[in-house]
């Protein structure tokens, strides 16, 4: 079966600047949209858990789809996250990504609940009968508490939207359970730390908080290994790139971390919305450093020294 859409490349979930107060900045978020499209990144996703989803209105969520649509204009795809506790909710979401004619929908598991995978299809088949656009699938068990099962990608698998599915379960075995009997079902990097492993797998595609504020050297590792082939090459710098997913992954401060370096890279975005903290001064030195490190060797592998 040929997919409806084709996910390639490096998409990167929006985060959300903020005022002091907790007001979106919008001016900010207009400063992220176009930094990452003049760096090539290929895909933008709106709503998801690193734009701060579960700490806005479903008015909020709206306006910033439709906000981050009506910037792109055009130049890139726009995925928009319908995740929510509520399935009412999540169709709503889903609707209002028709109506601004967004390109796809990341549709997680409905979180705590623990359905059953008949009980998470009919969620997903009702979300994407509402917004009757290609779907990314989202599968991550340690947020959620429930896994993507084989029952449930075959119930999916019925409507031809599902076309993709970013796997964040940390399990490799998943990797090769999607490759070789959901190929279908294109397969996306939602764990980064295992980027090369799914490149070597044939994913086509990764979703990763970090190209952020490092498009650039996400993408060199994708083109490395998606578009050259050269995983030599791609695990130099691979191993460039894992003490900033350490970073990232350690002590829970993903969303924060990110925010800080895009706040690095000269948009202001180091404002968190509770219950979240923004980095301390122990962490933004860290995370200075590391950067610093990871830019100049990736730079240096990219020149072949």
């Amino acid at each position: 079966m040929t997919p409806i859409f084709r996910f390639q490349g490096i998409y990167t979930p929006l985060i959300t600047p903020l005022e002091p107060d907790g007001a979106v900045r919008w001016d900010g978020l207009a400063d992220v949209i176009e930094a990452l499209i003049a760096k090539g990144v290929h895909g933008l996703i709106s709503g998801g858990s690193t734009g701060e989803n579960y700490a806005q209105s479903l008015e909020e969520r709206v306006a910033i789809a439709r906000f981050t649509k009506e910037r792109i204009a055009g130049r890139l795809p726009l995925v928009v996250g319908t995740g929510t506790l509520l399935t009412s909710d999540s169709i709503a979401l889903a609707q209002a990504a028709r109506a601004i004619k967004a390109d796809a929908i990341l549709l997680a598991s409905p979180p705590y609940a623990v359905p059953t995978d008949r009980e998470n299809a009919l969620n997903a088949l009702a979300i994407d009968k509402a917004a009757n656009l290609p779907v990314m699938l989202y599968n991550y068990p340690h947020r959620t508490g429930t896994m993507m099962g084989e029952e449930f990608l075959d119930r999916v698998g019925r409507s031809r939207n599902f076309c993709g599915i970013k796997e964040s379960s940390g399990d490799i075995n998943r990797v090769h359970l999607l490759a070789r009997d959901y190929p279908h079902i294109q397969l996306g990097c939602g764990m980064d730390d295992q980027a090369l492993e799914f490149f070597a797998w044939g994913a086509p595609f990764w979703v990763c908080g970090g190209s952020n504020f490092l498009p650039e050297e996400h993408i060199a590792l994708y083109q490395a290994c998606v578009v050259e082939g050269d995983f030599v090459k791609g695990r130099k710098i691979m191993s460039a790139m894992l003490p900033l997913m350490r970073v990232l992954e350690q002590g829970g401060k993903f969303i924060q971390t990110i925010k800080q370096g895009v706040t690095m890279n000269g948009i202001e975005a180091s404002n968190v919305r509770p219950p979240l903290t923004p980095l301390n001064k122990d962490d933004k030195r860290q995370l200075e450093q590391v950067v610093r490190v990871l830019r100049r060797t990736i730079a240096d592998i990219q020149a072949g020294n």
